[in-house]
């Protein structure tokens, strides 16, 4: 008569078998965990290009200088455009008095500050839709509209929005703003 064997796995096949399963689960998550990292970023390029887009219309609607005639008819600027060192908040404004392109010059904003211009936080789901963002804006004179700053007062202004997201990834929005 023959005895039987218990069959199974020997101590050194089971060694094996877990020093090869957490090979492969140390490459799976290697892979995997930067992917979801890196799966918010689109989430954060739509918010800034919305925020982004919505601030250069809000500036481009304005007004090109404090001077300008706003009825039509008249001198652009009489009787002179703001200077190129005087561009910004005309006196106590605020944003939601903004009343022309260069009042935004050195609008610097983040988190719960960034509203719209009827000064109402953007909200979603009960929380700031853009929470860990910031918002720049810069106006110069470009008159040769060549993104370099011109120092003395001409007939377009360069309109730069800098939005960082809470990845800090900076995406910028230019446009040209004339007097006619």
């Amino acid at each position: 008569m023959r005895a039987n064997k218990a069959s199974g796995f020997t101590l050194i096949e089971l060694v094996v078998g877990i020093v090869v399963f957490s090979i492969a689960l140390v490459l799976f998550t290697s892979l995997m965990v930067p992917q979801a990292i890196r799966s918010v970023d689109p989430i954060f390029q739509v918010r800034a290009s919305e925020l982004g887009q919505s601030l250069m219309n809000e500036i481009s609607s304005k007004s090109f200088d404090e001077e300008s005639d706003r009825t039509g008819g008249g001198d652009p600027c009489d009787p002179a455009c703001t200077s190129s060192i005087n561009l910004g908040p005309d006196g106590s404004e605020s944003r939601t008095t903004f009343d022309d392109v260069d009042d935004y010059h050195g609008l610097n904003v983040s988190d719960g500050e960034i509203k719209n211009s009827l000064n109402e936080t953007t909200v979603l789901n009960d929380g700031n839709l853009y929470q860990g963002f910031s918002v720049s804006v810069s106006v110069v004179y470009d008159a040769a509209m060549d993104g370099t700053a011109d120092t003395a007062v001409g007939n377009t202004k360069l309109i730069t929005v800098t939005v960082t997201t809470p990845n800090d990834e900076d995406i910028i929005f230019s446009s040209f703003r004339s007097q006619y």
